[in-house]
């Protein structure tokens, strides 16, 4: 239906068309929203150390801006140079399985509630989930 609009309904139009500024962007919104519960990291390509050092700083981070989940990306291991080290066996994904060992005996498991593998979508087998506990001191 196609209908012309009259004097009165343009202006009231253009007026609500200008007022457009100051109407909340719910999107927008949304994706800070998402933005301040969870953050994502991605460890593809650092040593172990470089990896722990990361890690650590992200947490105490998130844990002070109140974040509840963070995405931790390891990769699988299949690509690592670790291949050419006769001690360590080639089916071992170094970062996948020594970062939540690093988190399980360090200060930071006082912050953590849970250390869970990641959905197929934010990573499978090559990811975990960090959930933290709530900042009391906010």
């Amino acid at each position: 239906m196609n209908k012309k609009l009259d004097q009165k309904n343009l202006e009231d139009w253009e007026k609500f068309t200008k007022e457009l500024v100051n109407i909340e962007d719910k999107e927008l919104n949304l994706i800070k929203k998402k933005e301040q519960y969870f953050q994502r990291i991605d460890l593809h390509g650092l040593n172990l150390l470089d990896a722990n050092k990361k890690i650590e700083n992200i947490i105490n981070q998130a844990h002070l801006n109140n974040i509840i989940k963070i995405i931790v990306i390891t990769g699988k291991g299949k690509r690592s140079k670790n291949k050419s080290n006769p001690y360590i066996s080639e089916k071992m994904s170094i970062l996948k399985n020594s970062v939540p060992d690093f988190l399980k005996n360090s200060y930071l498991i006082k912050k953590i509630s849970k250390i869970s593998p990641a959905s197929r979508e934010d990573g499978g087998d090559g990811a975990f989930y960090i959930y933290l506990k709530k900042n009391k001191d906010l």
